[in-house]
C-alpha cells in the first residue's frame, strides 16, 4: 500500500507554485508549458496530495522546475518585503513600542482562549466545503443566518451526500457530538507558543521555535507551509530558508493561526506583538503570509490593552502591514464591503467574486473575510464567529481568530453565550506534551504569567 504524505509531494507542489507565481506576477509560462507537456497535472484543488505518485522522471522534473521557479523574481517584492526592517520602513504609521505594558487580568485571556476554541469548533465540520454547501447545510436545519453549531439532525440524506461534513471533524464538532474541545492545529499552535515563551523567553529566536517543533510537535500534526518547513529542517535547511525552499504555501494562512499568544501577551503594545509574531512566522512564511501573523498579533495586543472597539483593533493591525501589499488591500476590501452592505451574504458574495481565484487556505481571501466578519459584527461575539465561518474558505481558522479577538474584547468568560462555552467543558484535547485535557482557566493563568515575565524584562 502506498503512503501518500500530504503537502510535500513534488508533483503536487509544482502546481501550487505555478499558481503562486501567477498570483505574485512572475512570468512562469515557459515552466508551466514544460510541466504539462511532460504529463504533469495541476495541484489537487482541495486535498493535500494527488491520489497516485508520479513516475520517477516526472517527480525529478517537478523538483527541478520548483528550483527554477524560485529563481524568478516577483515584481511585487518591493511592496511586499519579508525583511523586518523593510516592513517597518514601508509602514508610515508603525506604532511606537510601549515601555510600560499594562498586564490584563486572567478573565479576558480565558475569554480569548474560549473564544478561539468555540470559533474553531464551529467551523470544523464544514472545513473544505464550498460556500454553497455551507449555506445549504445550515438552511436545511433552520440555522441560517448561522447562529449556532452545525447539526446533522433533520438533514435530508441527499443533501448530506451532496455536501459531506469534514470526515475527521464531524464526529467531534457537530452539535450532537461536542464533548470538550477536540484536537486542532488552531489550538495546538497557541499551546506551542506558550511552551516557546516559557522555555526561551519573549526574546526567542526563530531557530528556537524550530528546535521546539522538532522536540514537541509531531510531524503528522503539521500541514501546508508548516509541513514543508518541518521537512526542510529534517533536510538540514536553516531558518529562514525553511520558509522559501520548495514551499508554495508560504503565503497561506498557517502563520496567522500561530499569532494569538504573541498578541495576548503584549497588552497595549501592537508593535512588540507584531515583531514577536514576525520571528515566529518567518520559520514557515514570507510576504503576505508573515503579514497575516503580524496583523493578527497587533490587533490582539490592541484589544488586550483595553481597546474600545474591534474597529480600532483592525486599524492597529493595519499599521504593521505594508500599505501597498495585497494583504493590506484584502483587509481594507473586507472592511469596506462590511460597511457598505447590511446583508452579510452580500458581503461574502462580493469577497468571493474578488478573491475566489485563490486557494481556500491562502491568507488573502481569509484576511478579507475575517476583517469583514469582525467589522460587520461590530464586536458581538456570536456575530463575529458565525459570520467568519459562514463566509467559507478556511472556516475553522477564521472562526478561531474571530473568536479570539471578540472573546478578548468581551472581557470575561461569562460574557460569552453559554451555548458556545458549555459544550467545551473547560477541557482541551491535544498532542502537545503537557497540555492534554487542560482547562481554559488554567491556560489563562499560564498566559497571564507570560505577560508578567515580559513586563519584568529590561
Amino acid at each position: 500500500m502506498t503512503v501518500r504524505v500530504t503537502w510535500v509531494q513534488p508533483e503536487d507542489l509544482i502546481g501550487h507554485e505555478l499558481r503562486q507565481a501567477a498570483e505574485d506576477g512572475r512570468d512562469a509560462r515557459h515552466i508551466e508549458r514544460r510541466w504539462y507537456a511532460a504529463g504533469g497535472a495541476p495541484a489537487p484543488e482541495r486535498a493535500g496530495a494527488s491520489k497516485s505518485p508520479a513516475p520517477p522522471a516526472l517527480r525529478a522534473l517537478a523538483e527541478g522546475l520548483l528550483d527554477e521557479l524560485a529563481g524568478l523574481t516577483s515584481p511585487l517584492h518591493v511592496d511586499e518585503p519579508t525583511d523586518l526592517a523593510a516592513i517597518r520602513a514601508a509602514c508610515p504609521y508603525w506604532p511606537a513600542s510601549r515601555t510600560d505594558p499594562s498586564p490584563a487580568g486572567t478573565a479576558p485571556l480565558e475569554a480569548a482562549w474560549l473564544g478561539r476554541a468555540a470559533g474553531c469548533v464551529l467551523g470544523k465540520p464544514v472545513e473544505k466545503l464550498p460556500l454553497a454547501g455551507i449555506r445549504a447545510l445550515a438552511r436545511a436545519t433552520g440555522n441560517w443566518p448561522l447562529a449556532t453549531w452545525f447539526t446533522a439532525k433533520g438533514l435530508p440524506a441527499e443533501l448530506a451526500a451532496a455536501h459531506p461534513w469534514n470526515r475527521r471533524s464531524a464526529p467531534t464538532s457537530l452539535a450532537e457530538n461536542i464533548d470538550g474541545m477536540p484536537e486542532d492545529d488552531d489550538l495546538n499552535y497557541p499551546l506551542l507558543t506558550v511552551l516557546l515563551i516559557q522555555r526561551y523567553g519573549p526574546s526567542f529566536r526563530t531557530a528556537d521555535l524550530a528546535r521546539l517543533w522538532l522536540d514537541e510537535l509531531p510531524a503528522g500534526r503539521t500541514f501546508t507551509a508548516e509541513r514543508v518547513a518541518y521537512r526542510n529542517l529534517l533536510d538540514g535547511i536553516e531558518p529562514p530558508d525553511t520558509a522559501r525552499h520548495r514551499n508554495p504555501f508560504r503565503e497561506w494562512i498557517g502563520a496567522r493561526i500561530r499569532a494569538d499568544v504573541h498578541g495576548w501577551t503584549h497588552p497595549g503594545d501592537p508593535a512588540a506583538a507584531a515583531e514577536q509574531a514576525y520571528r515566529d512566522a518567518v520559520l514557515t512564511h514570507t510576504g503576505n503570509g508573515v503579514y497575516g501573523a503580524m496583523f493578527t498579533a497587533a490587533a490582539l495586543a490592541e484589544a488586550a490593552g483595553g481597546a474600545a472597539d474591534v474597529h480600532g483593533c483592525l486599524t492597529a493591525g493595519l499599521r504593521v502591514v505594508p500599505p501597498r501589499s495585497r494583504f493590506a488591500h484584502a483587509v481594507r476590501t473586507g472592511i469596506d464591503a462590511a460597511r457598505a452592505e447590511e446583508d452579510f451574504d452580500e458581503v461574502v458574495d462580493r469577497l468571493h467574486a474578488e478573491f475566489g481565484a485563490y486557494h481556500w487556505v491562502h491568507v488573502l481571501p481569509n484576511a478579507a473575510l475575517l476583517a469583514a466578519a469582525l467589522t460587520h459584527a461590530d464586536g458581538d461575539f456570536s456575530g463575529s464567529i458565525c459570520r467568519a465561518v459562514a463566509g467559507g474558505w478556511d472556516t475553522d481558522s477564521n472562526g478561531a481568530t474571530a473568536g479570539s479577538l471578540a472573546g478578548l474584547l468581551a472581557g470575561r468568560p461569562e460574557a460569552l453565550p453559554d451555548r458556545w462555552t458549555t459544550p467545551l467543558k473547560n477541557r482541551l484535547t491535544t498532542s502537545v506534551p503537557g497540555f492534554d485535557s487542560i482547562g481554559f482557566d488554567a491556560l489563562a493563568e499560564m498566559t497571564h504569567r507570560l505577560i508578567h515575565e515580559e513586563a519584568r524584562r529590561p
